[in-house]
């Protein structure tokens, strides 16, 4: 007979998805922008776990990743963003909106040092992201743009969902909620289809916290939310996923499916000219991939989250997404603990005390909601009462 496994916690599946997402992160970092076929020939094989940098002991002054310590089991700026966002969720207390990335994650960035593993030293977070999330600082506290629309003129990356986890799990269960929340967050840092992402990564990882969730439900929701070009790429990436058990063979079919809507080109170190503009027919890469990672792993972490790094490319993001939802889906147990022993300790991060933070916030938020609407109830009851 079958053991039945338990039904993971809240705090299992919040710790679970954090966890997940930088371990993905972790592992996919090394190989972050190289093809599948380059990385088989580096590695020997595909990766199969924890690797070191991809040029060896030159990381140091190897360009084009000079001078990032990608590999070793360090976690990148996918993590760090993450981590930044629970930090703001621990104060304020509740639901995030674009106000609160002004008021709060912009601070966070500019003026509270961090160990930053990839540079091996503790420094403000500004200091190791790229332009699209510098973008925040030089729009929100520099130039004083409205929150809401600070997103509007920023390269269209996964700059803003990659580190949108921790929303879908303030909003575990209700993933209309963390799509809307997500949208509302990432307004301040992105817009087209970058913000759109956002929120259906947030929407995914809501979606992969309740009970009874499976790999092709968490997609389905996906699906059910996305607008334009994000649901036709989760679409046809979905639908070449279902054919393949094995991320070996799926590798090749799922970039195809996926390329017609990925505005980066097939050379991901020099993006064609119209790259990362905004555009209602296009979708960021990782995120579709990631949930055909999901389908194809059969929501085995191992499987999952080692497919969406061997796909290359920005596979750090993709991996990191894959992770998320995946730990989300069954808690901590799914991740290796090896891996994120590992992780934790080359990264000198305490991975598990960001993950408890967020689970007290998010009873606490989820109280509100609760008490919010018990008044609506209340309000709608007395409104009605001359309709009997």
């Amino acid at each position: 007979m079958t053991p039945t496994l338990a039904v993971p916690t809240l705090d299992d599946r919040i710790t679970g998805s954090l966890l997940g997402a930088a371990v993905g992160d972790a592992l996919g970092g090394p190989v972050e922008g190289y093809t599948p076929q380059q990385i088989l020939e580096r590695h020997g094989g595909r990766v199969t776990g924890i690797v070191g940098p991809w040029n060896g002991d030159d990381w140091r002054t190897a360009r084009p990743i000079a001078p990032y310590h990608k590999g070793d089991g360090h976690v990148t700026d996918d993590t760090l963003m993450t981590h930044a966002l629970i930090r703001v969720y621990e104060k304020v207390r509740s639901h995030l909106d674009a106000y609160a990335v002004a008021d709060f994650l912009v601070p966070e960035l500019m003026g509270s040092p961090v160990w930053i593993p990839e540079l091996e030293a503790e420094a403000l977070p500004l200091q190791r992201i790229f332009l699209a999330e510098k973008w925040l600082v030089a729009r929100l506290h520099y130039g004083h743009v409205d929150p809401r629309e600070a997103g509007a003129g920023n390269i269209v990356n996964c700059g803003a969902a990659m580190y949108m986890a921790p929303v879908g799990l303030v909003n575990a269960g209700h993933p209309a909620a963390a799509y809307a929340e997500a949208l509302d967050v990432a307004g301040a840092h992105q817009s087209s289809y970058g913000r759109e992402a956002a929120g259906v990564f947030a929407a995914a990882v809501a979606a992969a916290c309740a009970p009874g969730a499976t790999p092709s439900s968490i997609v389905d929701t996906a699906l059910t939310l996305a607008k334009d070009g994000t649901r036709s790429a989760i679409e046809a990436v979905a639908e070449v996923a279902a054919r393949h058990t094995d991320f070996e063979s799926a590798l090749t079919p799922l970039r195809a499916a996926v390329a017609p809507f990925d505005t980066v080109g097939p050379d991901y170190r020099s993006p064609s000219l119209g790259a990362r503009r905004p555009s209602r027919l296009h979708a960021i890469e990782e995120l579709p991939i990631a949930l055909g990672m999901l389908l194809v792993g059969e929501g085995d972490f191992r499987r999952t989250v080692l497919g969406s790094v061997n796909y290359g490319r920005d596979c750090d993001s993709i991996a990191t997404m894959a992770g998320a939802i995946v730990g989300a889906l069954h808690g901590e147990s799914a991740v290796p603990a090896d891996w994120a022993k590992r992780v934790a300790e080359a990264s000198r991060l305490d991975l598990h005390a960001p993950a408890a933070a967020l689970a007290r916030v998010t009873r606490e938020v989820f109280a509100q909601d609760e008490k919010a609407r018990r008044a609506h109830e209340a309000a709608f009851t007395t409104l009605t009462s001359a309709d009997r």
